[in-house]
This record gives C-alpha cells, sequence and structure tokens, in this order.
C-alpha cells in the first residue's frame, strides 16, 4: 500500500496557508502561503500541491467561535471547500476545528524570535501546521 499525504490549509481572506504531512503521517511540514486572486488560480494552485504531493485528503481548518459555535468565517470556508470539491471531486475534505491555530502558531514564532515583518509572511503556513498536526496527532491516538 502506498501512503499518501495530507495537505492541511488555513483559509483566509487574502492567503491560503498550506501544510503537508510526511510520507507516515506523523509530522506536519509548512509547504507555502498562497496569495489569494482568482478562485481559478487558487484552486489550480491548490490542485498542483495535491498533485506533487499526491495528495487527496485536505484537512481544512473551521474557525469557530470560542463558544463553539460557527459564524460567518465558517461559512467561507465551507463555501471555499465547496469549491475545491467541485474542482476535485477525488478530494476528501476533513473539516478540523482550528480556534486556537493562529495564536499558536504566533506564539511559537515569537518564541523562536522571528520578527514581526517575518512572521506575518509566515503566520498562515505556521497555523496550517498547527491544524494538520493536530490532525495527525487525533489519528495517532
Amino acid at each position: 500500500m502506498t501512503m499518501r499525504r495530507i495537505l492541511g490549509l488555513d483559509v483566509g481572506d487574502r492567503t491560503v496557508g498550506v501544510a503537508a504531512s510526511d510520507l507516515l503521517g506523523m509530522t506536519a511540514q509548512g509547504v507555502e502561503t498562497i496569495r489569494r486572486g482568482a478562485l481559478s488560480d487558487d484552486l489550480a494552485r491548490l490542485n498542483e500541491l495535491m498533485e506533487e504531493y499526491d495528495a487527496v485528503r485536505l484537512v481544512v481548518g473551521l474557525p469557530r467561535n470560542m463558544n463553539g459555535t460557527e459564524g460567518e468565517r465558517c461559512e467561507v470556508v465551507r463555501g471555499f471547500a465547496e469549491d475545491i470539491q467541485k474542482a476535485r471531486p477525488d478530494a476528501e475534505i476533513v473539516f478540523w476545528d482550528e480556534r486556537l491555530s493562529t495564536v499558536a502558531a504566533a506564539k511559537s514564532l515569537i518564541a523562536a524570535d522571528v520578527s514581526r515583518k517575518k512572521r506575518k509572511k509566515v503566520i498562515d503556513k505556521m497555523a496550517a501546521v498547527f491544524i494538520l498536526q493536530g490532525y495527525l496527532d487525533s489519528l495517532a491516538k
């Protein structure tokens, strides 16, 4: 059986942070931050990454409110996931509660003494790593 990687996505209005699992599905690494443009361009780049990493499962961070309810941001993310599904019917989309992923990513970057300017460039990719790692850890249990 060939192992397939899993991609993690942190979907925002301006960017989509992307992370990929290793072949064993144990660790998540940051891949890139897609600068959002035309939907067709965003989906084309995501498709290229799915091909490159031989991934069909996408773990999409769902930005729930702190009380667990879903707000406007969740609708936007679910809409983007639907667009992915239409473009790639073979994609398996899993939603993952990402409530504190960006906060955790920011704290880890600050702890690593990454400058504010550099943090801004990698925060979405790091948030995608936290989303995917949380999902991978849940599979390992």
